[in-house]
């Protein structure tokens, strides 16, 4: 399992400049990889912040985790995709999702028949980044063009999906999936099996399976654990993730956060291995200086176990 770092903690702050510093520390601290989220209605382009960033971070793969599908068409994403991805030479990989239903309603775009216009988005953008011409007219989404230098940098892509019929689309479209908010039992019962028979049944490699969870060391669980699901309650209003919480047997954010001892964040990002995650991405969510760096040392410790 490769172990990265996903940087979305930093997005509010819209610089440029911060992803930068976040980056190169990731660089220097031994993660393989560096995500960042793009927020629907934040005002701030995680593809352009990426390719700008990284021209001082070489060496690291470059990722979005993720960007929202509705709001671009798909060719005009594949466009900026690989122009980013010509910045970074090669080092990009684009995660994209559907996002929700409230936040596409905040846009005044629909959120009608989602799955088919995931599967219409990606049979126009895979053989864009692909082949670089795509001649394809869908219910939902259409497009006939060829664009330049095709193949001159391509870049793999991730979906983020959680339900059956989302991760059946992304294994066989995409090479792999990016998840938030699911624990072990879930990717051991539900998602690899899922994923890795859709790929498998449309001739594709082993889909990557990257997850992402707050992590805390810390010597008081229980109260970082009750911030945690206060701060981030409207994660359990959405009915995809309250759906992976029910199937993980969780009550929401704060029992699927990795909390607690060193030796317990080794074990349970072991268990995320061993459910078949091949990446595994943290955030620290720590409510003292004390324990990020307690945090950050125990996590300097995994990457030594995984990157050896």
């Amino acid at each position: 399992m490769r172990v990265g770092w996903n940087g979305t903690g930093i997005v509010q702050k819209a610089s440029i400049a911060a992803v930068a510093d976040d980056m190169g520390n990731a660089r220097q601290s031994g993660y393989a990889s560096y995500w960042l989220a793009e927020h629907p209605t934040g005002g701030f382009d995680a593809l352009t912040a990426l390719a700008v960033a990284g021209q001082s971070v070489p060496d690291l793969e470059i990722g979005t985790a993720v960007i929202p599908t509705h709001p671009r068409h798909p060719l005009a994403l594949a466009g900026q995709a690989l122009t980013a991805a010509q910045a970074l030479d090669g080092r990009l990989t684009l995660g994209i999702g559907l996002s929700h239903a409230h936040m596409m309603a905040q846009l005044g775009i629909g959120f009608e028949k989602p799955i088919r216009h995931l599967r219409e988005y990606l049979s126009i953008l895979m053989p864009l980044l692909e082949r670089g011409e795509v001649d394809f007219q869908g219910e939902i989404l259409s497009c006939h063009a060829t664009i330049f230098r095709p193949g001159a940098h391509q870049c793999s892509v991730l979906v983020a999906a959680l339900g059956p019929q989302a991760l059946n689309v992304a294994g066989r479209f995409a090479a792999g999936t990016t998840l938030a908010w699911v624990g072990p039992k879930t990717i051991a019962e539900h998602i690899a099996p899922t994923i890795r028979e859709a790929a498998a049944k449309h001739g594709r490699e082993s889909p990557r399976i990257m997850a992402t969870l707050p992590v805390c060391v810390t010597d008081k669980p229980d109260e970082v654990r009750q911030r945690l699901s206060g701060v981030l309650s409207d994660y359990d209003k959405m009915p995809s993730y309250r759906a992976m919480f029910e199937r993980e047997g969780a009550s929401g954010p704060g029992d699927v956060a990795i909390v607690g001892s060193s030796a317990q964040l080794e074990d349970r990002i072991a268990a995320m291995a061993d459910a078949g995650a091949t990446d595994f991405c943290p955030t620290i969510f720590a409510t003292n200086r004390a324990d990020g760096e307690a945090t950050q040392a125990a996590l300097r410790g995994v990457i030594q176990t995984y990157h050896q």
